[in-house]
């Protein structure tokens, strides 16, 4: 497997992997309001956006197939989503060792809010809550999220050690 930068021409996969991994995955964590929600935030122009901004990578399997998406933004890590049928065989483990390093270079913090469905992995990759958040979605649904944060230089970050 191998991550590459989102090019402009990449926009329907990269949208495609967002949407598909929270159709599938969300409606099991949260109300149908929140996957509204979450299916609004990651609308086709907030992606474009990053695309632009050169923010979004794509991950590739061996056999050369998109299984997921990360987007990194100063010291932020957002849209990370692995394909349902490829989750669990370290896409999404080497998508965030990718997005920490990349971070790494230049700050110490990298900082995420997390559904319910990652929560559990970010906790296992050293990351703590900071705070919580609940946003009241369409039909009186809530969507329930926690801001985590973790320090990286001097730290772990996928197997390598971090020094500045």
């Amino acid at each position: 497997m191998h991550i590459i930068p989102a090019k402009a021409e990449d926009f329907e996969t990269v949208r495609r992997i967002t949407e598909e991994t929270i159709r599938t995955v969300y409606p099991h964590y949260y109300p149908a309001g929140a996957v509204a929600f979450f299916l609004a935030h990651h609308n086709a122009a907030a992606i474009k956006r990053d695309i632009r901004e050169n923010c979004v990578f794509l991950i590739v399997s061996d056999s050369g197939k998109f299984t997921g998406t990360v987007t990194v933004n100063g010291n932020e890590i957002g849209r990370l989503f692995v394909l349902p049928q490829y989750q669990g065989n370290g896409f999404g483990r080497a998508l965030l060792s990718f997005a920490e390093s990349l971070i790494a270079e230049q700050r110490d913090t990298s900082e995420l809010d997390v559904s319910f469905p990652a929560k559990q992995i970010y906790l296992k990759r050293g990351y703590q809550a900071v705070s919580w958040h609940c946003i009241e979605t369409e039909n009186g649904d809530y969507l329930c999220f926690d801001h985590m944060t973790k320090h990286l230089r001097n730290h772990s970050i996928g197997g390598e050690t971090h020094d500045t």
